[in-house]
């Protein structure tokens, strides 16, 4: 996201705006009204920060700047003292009693895109990453939910990283437009890949080799999520399910159509949706 929306400037109203035309949008949709305005606060706020972080235009110094503004917000929000542009969270935050941990560390994520421009990072670098920008906002929607903390955590572990891996393997060729790679310097090595060029890595050939191994982990992690969702623990699990649902189509097709270039950025329609939202209602 090379422009500055709204939402980059702190307007909550328009980052969630943007949640209708987003995968996350069928899951949030069937929650009860309390919790799908909690969803959509949380939701506004990832928005805001991730534009922040892709804020192209901006300089370094100036988006760790506005990182710092929102974590000293949220420092006041949960001291009681005046929110700033983090008001619009105080609801959610009080009513299902939303980690502050967990907000900064999906800034905290943000900056490591902020810091540097990530290119075929460490596994232990990407997994912590992930953690950050998808596990962590997993941990705030469980609580959402209603979920029980031992297989809430569980699920927004295994579910974080099944989704944010699916994006990765979806978003080759726009990441490696800005400037960034995301897939793992141990993974090229195993496809014999060398370098960490953006653009030079994703039009290699063999990138089909390395791209399979983040299909494995990822469709991993899909199962271990399955695997809470079929327990059935306590909560609203419908949301989770259907989220999970759409993102593993996503990297069905994906995978479908392979990671040899050129590749074809895979966008469910409306009709493939309604179908997968009616299967998970009357399942």
């Amino acid at each position: 996201m090379a422009e500055r929306s709204n939402a980059a400037q702190g307007r909550p109203d328009a980052a969630t705006s943007g949640a209708s035309g987003s995968s996350f949008y069928a899951g949030m949709r069937v929650l009860p009204k309390e919790e799908r305005t909690a969803m959509y606060a949380v939701y506004g706020f990832c928005r805001i920060v991730d534009d922040i972080a892709d804020d192209l235009g901006g300089d370094r110094a100036s988006r760790r700047a506005e990182l710092d503004a929102w974590r000293a917000d949220l420092e006041s929000l949960y001291a009681s003292g005046p929110p700033g542009r983090a008001g619009f969270l105080a609801k959610a935050v009080r009513r299902f009693g939303l980690a502050k941990g967990d907000f900064l560390a999906v800034i905290n994520g943000m900056q490591m895109d902020v810091d540097t421009d990530i290119r075929a990072p460490s596994a232990a670098v990407l997994d912590l990453y992930i953690d950050r920008v998808a596990s962590a906002v997993g941990r705030l929607s469980v609580r959402i939910f209603g979920m029980d903390e031992a297989p809430g955590l569980e699920l927004a572990y295994h579910l974080g990283r099944a989704l944010q891996l699916t994006n990765i393997l979806r978003d080759l060729d726009e990441d490696a437009a800005i400037g960034r790679l995301y897939v793992p310097r141990e993974t090229l090595d195993r496809a014999w890949i060398a370098g960490e060029d953006p653009m030079t890595v994703v039009n290699d050939v063999r990138i089909e080799q390395a791209a399979g191994e983040l299909l494995a982990d990822a469709r991993t992690h899909y199962a271990a999520a399955d695997r809470v969702l079929h327990a059935r623990p306590r909560g609203r699990l419908l949301a989770p399910r259907l989220m999970s649902a759409v993102y593993a189509r996503t990297l069905d097709r994906t995978a479908a159509g392979g990671w040899a270039p050129p590749r074809t950025r895979v966008k469910l329609g409306k009709g493939e949706l309604l179908r997968l939202v009616a299967r998970q209602v009357f399942k």
